[in-house]
Parts: C-alpha cells; structure tokens; sequence
C-alpha cells in the first residue's frame, strides 16, 4: 500500500504487530487496506482486524450484498483505497460492472432484486442522515430480520472506519 505515513515492515515488527499481522495474513492473505496503519496501534488494529472479518465473512449477508455496502460506503467518502480493493470483488461476487462504475461515480445503481436496492436505500440514508426512516427501517426488518439488520449496520461502521482510515493517511493500492 501506498501512504502518507510509514507502514511497519514485517522484519521491524514487535512480537506482538507479528501476531496480529500474521492474522490478517491467515484471514485475508494479504494486509491491503488500513491494516498497516492500525499495526502502529496494536491495541486497535487487533480488535479491528477481528471486527473486520467478522463483517467480512461471518455475516448472514452475501459476499455480493456485503460488498455492495462497502461500495456504497466507499463511495460516500471518496475512498479510492476502497474501491480499488472492493470493486474487483463486488464484480467477482455478481455485481454488474455498470453497478460499479454507477457506485463509484455516486450514483444510484439500479439493482436487481429488490433486496439489493433496499440495502442500497438503507446504506445511503445511514451515511447521508445518521438515520433510517422508518418505513426503510421496516422494510429492512422485514427482508432481512433482526440480527441481520443489526450486521448491515456493523458493516456500514466498520467500512467506514475503513475508509476513514484509508483516507487518512491517503492509502491506496500503487
């Protein structure tokens, strides 16, 4: 990753930045993104890097759902970092090269079925707000349940703690 701040090497890492970073490696395979930032502050990037796979990978959303938030995040801020790690797999995943292009740009995406456009509604409200209206709210508990909708958020916070991060320290892929 590319930064404004001097990422840490695996051979000048504390004991401690290893593990962490040896998990990143193991969940991930690689550590693109802000997790070699968060590595200046084990204390942070352990708990992080755990929060981040579980929205990641333990969710009960879709890989294509879960990256469709991120993307949505991504684009709120302007996080390129973001985007250049996200968008391949948000293709991978089933999202129409359009839909990316669209997301990116700031636009609408249209979006087939209708799940993924209330993810969408639900996503930008959130960021542009700070809130879900209630018919949103409803419509989002009654596609998804409880303890879905209570992920859908977690993954909106963390991807923006992502992309704050990313933004931050002006990190993207050389």
């Amino acid at each position: 990753m590319q930064s404004r701040i001097e990422l840490p090497s695996a051979d000048a890492m504390s004991p401690q930045q290893r593990a962490i970073h040896e998990s990143i490696l193991a969940t991930r395979g690689n550590a693109d993104g802000p997790f070699l930032a968060w590595l200046h502050s084990p204390g942070l990037a352990g708990p992080a890097q755990q929060l981040g796979a579980f929205c990641r990978y333990g969710t009960r959303l879709t890989t294509l759902e879960s990256e469709l938030l991120i993307l949505i995040v991504a684009a709120h801020f302007r996080c390129v970092g973001e985007q250049q790690i996200h968008e391949p797999i948000a293709i991978q995943a089933g999202l129409a090269e359009q839909a990316v292009v669209t997301l990116r740009e700031g636009g609408w995406a249209d979006l087939e079925p209708p799940r993924l456009a209330m993810l969408q509604t639900l996503t930008r409200q959130l960021l542009a707000d700070n809130r879900i209206d209630d018919a949103t709210f409803e419509a989002a508990r009654q596609a998804l349940g409880t303890q879905t909708l209570v992920e859908v958020v977690g993954i909106i916070g963390y991807y923006s703690l992502v992309a704050m991060t990313l933004n931050a320290f002006e990190m993207r892929l050389p």
